[in-house]
């Protein structure tokens, strides 16, 4: 029976983040009559990663014009789309955010306030917050009926201890340290204690970036356009996909990827015939030896650099889409020698004589500062104590064995080597949206785990799923924990098929769920949970793959959920 007629509109419903995931849940509630929405934001501005303080000039995402934005408001093109094909920016993003804000959700955020303790107060119905702001100091308790969290995956930095500020200064290293997610706020003083090294300076002492990623990579052009000296150390660089002309909509903004890449059902015959034939299995892995080459060729990445020894675009996540090569950008600068590659290494510790890191293999690498994006651990683990955490069903576990689906899919046959299943921890968050122990409540979810390279359709699909379950809709869903938990088994062991390692490394506040290039198929679960249609972009049998796939066709979810409360 639907909650909508009775009075649980009107309860207190609070969201943990203020990021994309935040916003775009907040506005669907709001939409749907829920009358007391907070958003409780530790940051300054709304945008999460992309908020005002986080972003920088320089910083280009891996979405173009028409991709990262939500049904309720236009984006303004970039300035330089005909030629970059709509990339868009750190600042982009963070001027849309803004905006959506301020359209949507005017007196409904608490910024800077810190949440110490989510935990459900025993035989009560309702979540009680304990907060902290960050301006004062001073602690307050909120209660709320029901909690979304969105708080995303890149908030807690993760640092080697033998890499922290704290051993840098037990070792007396003299530069500074820092962690990628503090750059946009510490770049000034960078910039004025480190000073610029003419070309012709060889024996000036680099700006050490540690990390392979597009963090690392985006810093380390920042520097080296402001005309510092830099070194990138990593073992292994994320993968890439570049064009040198902008691809047509039809293949970028299209099921097209997404077909090629196999899911954990194959709901298509098309799908079924690329995925378990031998002759569907050799075109796709064709098509993906293709790109894989073409993009190295894009940015004319030499045979011989260590950017070549990459993660795979076909069996990892770890991938930056660069499009087409920018003269200022990454990769020309390390063509033009700009930014040294130091790899395949790994910085181990800081030297004894204060002025360098020391590498795994015993070199020593002069260094005048330290820039460490070595990624994020969970944003849950310091919000629940364990007794909730346990409750909840919030913990990571190893993986179950006996989960139904062997998945023989050609195109898996041959993975890469992966560690033993057992040091691949799983979550047991149904969807990536609803810890499996309280599906039944319908007072607790999560938005901005599920991880897909189309994160504005996706949150935003997302949202009224968890505005339905919160209002207690008929849903296609699990009828008992055992049954949701059993759900989530089979979902980590097909992440374990799909991605080797990822499970190693990806916390699980951004991995809960993991549809990368197959988001358009896990959209559709989405909806179809809903009762709603499904393949939205529409198309015949033959044009289907190629339909352009837009946030437009699903502008009217509220409407078509609302028409189906009727029925």
């Amino acid at each position: 029976m639907s909650l909508e007629t009775g009075p649980f509109r009107h309860e207190p419903v609070g969201i943990i983040g203020a990021g994309a995931a935040g916003l775009i849940t907040a506005h669907t509630l709001l939409q749907d009559g829920f009358t007391n929405v907070q958003v409780i934001s530790r940051d300054k501005s709304p945008g999460g990663v992309w908020a005002r303080e986080r972003v920088y000039h320089g910083l280009v995402i891996n979405n173009v014009h028409g991709e990262f934005r939500f049904s309720g408001l236009q984006m303004p093109p970039p300035a330089d789309s005909a030629r970059s094909g709509g990339r868009l920016s750190g600042l982009d993003m963070c001027s849309y955010m803004d905006a959506f804000a301020h359209k949507y959700l005017k007196g409904k955020i608490r910024f800077e306030t810190e949440v110490l303790n989510v935990k459900r107060v025993p035989d009560a119905s309702f979540w009680r917050l304990t907060v902290e702001d960050k301006k004062t100091g001073i602690r307050e308790v909120l209660n709320f009926s029901r909690i979304v969290l969105c708080t995303g995956g890149c908030s807690n930095p993760f640092i080697p201890p033998s890499l922290s500020p704290a051993s840098a200064k037990n070792a007396g290293f003299h530069g500074p340290v820092l962690h990628s997610s503090r750059f946009s706020a510490e770049v000034d003083g960078i910039m004025r204690e480190i000073p610029e090294s003419p070309p012709s300076e060889k024996d000036a002492v680099s700006i050490v970036v540690v990390g392979g990623g597009k963090s690392a990579q985006d810093i380390s052009a920042y520097l080296a356009n402001e005309g510092r000296k830099v070194s990138m150390v990593f073992e292994t660089a994320d993968a890439i996909l570049a064009v040198t002309s902008p691809l047509p909509d039809f293949i970028r903004k299209s099921r097209f990827l997404a077909v090629l890449s196999p899911h954990i059902e194959l709901r298509t015959r098309l799908e079924r015939f690329l995925h378990t034939t031998w002759l569907g299995s050799k075109i796709v892995s064709g098509i993906w030896n293709m790109i894989t080459k073409t993009s190295f060729d894009a940015l004319k990445i030499p045979k011989d650099s260590p950017l070549r020894n990459a993660h795979s675009l076909f069996w990892g996540i770890r991938t930056n889409d660069e499009g087409v090569g920018r003269p200022n950008g990454f990769h020309a600068l390390v063509h033009s020698g700009k930014i040294k590659l130091v790899a395949p290494a790994r910085v181990e510790r800081y030297g004894d004589d204060g002025q360098c890191v020391v590498l795994n293999g015993g070199e020593t690498l002069k260094a005048s500062a330290v820039i460490l994006a070595t990624g994020y651990t969970s944003s849950w683990s310091n919000l629940f104590d364990e007794q909730t955490a346990e409750e909840l069903g919030m913990g990571r576990h190893p993986p179950q064995r006996n989960s139904a689906g062997n998945w023989s899919y050609s195109t898996l046959s041959d993975p890469p080597r992966s560690h033993p299943d057992g040091e691949q921890r799983a979550s047991s968050i149904y969807r990536g949206i609803v810890p499996a122990k309280n599906i039944c409540r319908r007072d607790f979810a999560i938005n901005g785990a599920l991880f897909t390279t189309n994160n504005g359709y996706t949150y935003e699909v997302t949202s009224h799923w968890i505005s339905g379950y919160f209002l207690g809709d008929a849903m296609k869903l699990p009828s008992t924990p055992d049954e949701a938990y059993e759900h989530t088994v089979r979902s980590a062991a097909w992440l374990r098929r799909r991605y080797p390692n990822m499970l190693l490394w990806a916390n699980e506040s951004y991995s809960s769920g993991v549809a990368f290039w197959s988001w358009p198929q896990a959209v559709d679960e989405l909806l179809e949970d809903m009762g709603l249609r499904t393949i939205r972009s529409g198309g015949s049998w033959l044009t289907w793959p190629f339909r352009v796939i837009g946030v437009e066709e699903i502008s009217r979810l509220r409407e078509e959920r609302e028409e189906r409360r009727l029925l």
